[in-house]
Order: structure tokens, then sequence, then C-alpha cells
């Protein structure tokens, strides 16, 4: 048994529509820059070419981050808690007890629509625990809110 993974618990994982989606913001903020420095590089003649290079570079690095956090990310519900654990180098589980949740909330922008993705978004009285499940495919985000909300109004209502 380990901190960050308990035997006893079903861990359910992020989509994996979350990566494409995540690459592709990555590449929205990177492509202008690499794309400038290489004309800058053409226009001036000159040795600018190590920034392009550098440039990719980062790009590669971010993209290769990016789909390493979207595979170590994920939820387990529990009788009396929902647990979330993210993260590689850095890792963290968050416990969320359903009787302190306050509300939960979906919301999917536009490129997470496009992949059928939302995020779930649990909001509690101590920020601290607040919690938020990313690449939720978009018809269990709602079932999981209602799931997550009647457990909290269960829990709450015992206390």
């Amino acid at each position: 048994m380990s901190w960050f993974s308990p035997d006893d618990v079903m861990w359910t994982p992020a989509s994996r529509r979350l990566i494409p989606a995540r690459l592709i913001v990555i590449a929205v903020v990177f492509a202008p820059l690499v794309v400038a420095s290489a004309v800058l590089a053409l226009v001036l003649w000159s040795a600018l070419w190590w920034l392009t290079g550098a440039l990719v570079l980062v790009t590669g690095w971010f993209m290769w981050i990016g789909v390493r956090l979207v595979l170590a990310h994920g939820w387990a519900e529990r009788e009396d808690d929902l647990l979330v654990k993210r993260g590689r180098l850095w890792r963290s589980v968050t416990v969320v007890p359903y009787g302190r949740m306050q509300y939960v909330e979906v919301t999917s922008g536009p490129i997470a629509r496009a992949f059928g993705i939302a995020t779930v978004q649990l909001h509690t009285a101590s920020p601290g625990t607040d919690a938020s499940l990313n690449g939720v495919p978009t018809d269990d985000a709602a079932r999981l809110r209602d799931r997550l909300t009647s457990r909290g109004e269960a829990r709450l209502a015992g206390l």
C-alpha cells in the first residue's frame, strides 16, 4: 500500500480525449513564437536559428509533460469521500469528504466540448480541499455531478 495509491481504491482515470485537447492549447501558445522566431531568423539572415530550435524543444517538452500529467490524473469515489490524484514528480492526493461539499460545478470550454469532455469542480468550505476532475466525458460529468451532490446532501443531513 502507498499513500498515493491505496489498495482498496478503484481509480477512474481522466479520459484520453484530454490529451489532444491539452496538446492543442500548448500548440496555440507556442506555434506563434516558433513561427515568429523562424521568420525573424530568415529576415535577418542571422544566427537566430538556435532560438527557433530552442522553442521547438521547449514546445516538445511541454507536450510530453502535458501527456504525462493527463495520464497521472484520476479520481475514486468511496463511501464517505472522493479521492483525487494528480502529478508525476510532485504527487498529490486530495480527499474531499462528501459532507463538506458546498456545490459541484461542471464546465467545458470550446476545445473540451469539441472532444466531448468536461471539468467537474468541487467546492468545499475550505479552499484547501477544493478539487477538480479534468477530462470527464460530458455524459458522465452530469451524472457524476448529480451523484456527488446527492451524496453530499445525505452526509450533510447526518451532521
